[in-house]
């Protein structure tokens, strides 16, 4: 029974050997047809294998056949041209290729998503500054909720403040009383008052340079110096809408805007005007707490608690402190989207001072360069 086992196998291995001899043989050799295998009939009789089932003899014969049939040679295909499903029929039929599946769609998708959300943005700025402007007039000129008196019923003491502080103007008058010339009495007001007053008239001189060089003035029709003039004397009044003007889209039917006379004086002197502008801030908060030493105005906490209770009695003193408020977002504003008026090298540091109220916009316009006409 053993031998009976181990003979077929016997068998199967020498005829394997012999097959796997022919595949390794050279082509030529394997192409010619292969030589018949001779019959032994010395085999003893009891050494010879049984036959097989029908079934196995047809299983062996046809693996027989495979290992002897002579091996394909590789072959390749034509190349066929990868054609996307985003590909247009006439791309398909001339066998162009064609860009990665809907490469061009999911780019532009990206590109019209990203314009659509920086639209939406303009847009909701937009309305956030027109809502400002409107806050800004009914709360500081016409309600009578805030501290103080309304425009319409400005009181008679009110107007005389504003025309003592207007003509202690950048404290000319009342330097030049103090230096001996009398020519004309500047009126006597609390130092406080008129710190508050000059400090936030010598930011909005600080700004005239700014708007002369901001890269979307010609959004703005009207003229620049005629606004600049009314901030001068109302502030954010007029800042808020030129803000909100300026987001708007170019139009390209508009001619350029022309240069004028005070524009290019004020681009031109921009260093004189950053470091007078900057003195007079300085000298205002100086002078708010330690001006007028002769006079009857107290010390340092004296004065501190006049100015609280002064922002909490009047309604210019009120408008004062939004305008510093307005200011201090308007400005790291204008001077971050004009940063390539600055020179190269100052780039950084005004990128960064540009928070710092007064501060920054003094950096800006020492460090703005300068361009030939």
């Amino acid at each position: 029974m053993l031998l009976k086992c181990v003979v077929p196998r016997m068998a199967t291995y020498t005829r394997t050997q012999t097959i796997v001899r022919h595949r390794d043989a050279p082509l030529q050799k394997r192409l010619s047809p292969p030589r018949p295998i001779p019959h032994r009939t010395d085999r003893p009789a009891a050494m010879a294998a049984p036959p097989l089932p029908p079934l196995l003899c047809s299983a062996a014969s046809s693996y027989r056949a495979t290992l002897l049939a002579p091996h394909a040679l590789p072959y390749r295909a034509a190349a066929r041209p990868m054609v996307s499903p985003c590909t247009a029929p006439s791309l398909r039929r001339a066998g162009a290729r064609a860009p990665p599946p809907c490469a061009a769609k999911r780019g532009g998708a990206g590109g019209e998503a990203s314009s659509t959300d920086g639209e939406g943005t303009r847009a909701l700025l937009q309305a956030a500054l027109w809502g400002a402007e409107a806050a800004y007039i009914f709360w500081l000129f016409l309600l009578p909720y805030a501290p103080g008196d309304p425009l319409w019923a400005i009181s008679q003491a009110t107007i005389t403040d504003l025309v003592g502080l207007s003509l202690n103007f950048f404290f000319i008058l009342p330097l030049i009383n103090s230096a001996g010339v009398h020519l004309l009495e500047s009126p006597v007001m609390h130092p406080v008052s008129e710190g508050l007053f000059n400090f936030v008239i010598a930011w909005t001189l600080l700004f005239a340079p700014l708007l002369f060089t901001d890269a979307r003035r010609d959004r703005y029709e009207g003229s620049l110096d005629i606004l600049w003039g009314c901030q001068m004397f109302l502030t954010n009044t007029f800042l808020i809408p030129y803000m909100a003007i300026r987001l708007n889209d170019v139009d390209k039917n508009q001619p350029p805007p022309q240069t004028s006379k005070l524009s290019s004086l004020m681009v031109r002197g921009a260093s004189g005007v950053g470091i007078t502008g900057g003195l007079v801030c300085i000298l205002s908060i100086v002078w708010a707490f330690f001006g007028r030493a002769d006079a009857d105005f107290g010390g340092v906490l004296d004065r501190w608690q006049y100015a609280q209770d002064y922002v909490l009695t009047e309604r210019l003193a009120y408008a004062f402190l939004w305008d510093i408020l307005l200011y201090s977002i308007f400005q790291p504003w204008l001077i971050g989207d004009n940063l390539q008026n600055v020179k190269p090298k100052a780039r950084e540091f005004v990128n960064v001072a540009r928070f710092i109220p007064v501060v920054g916009i003094v950096a800006y316009l020492l460090c703005l360069e300068e361009k030939k006409d």
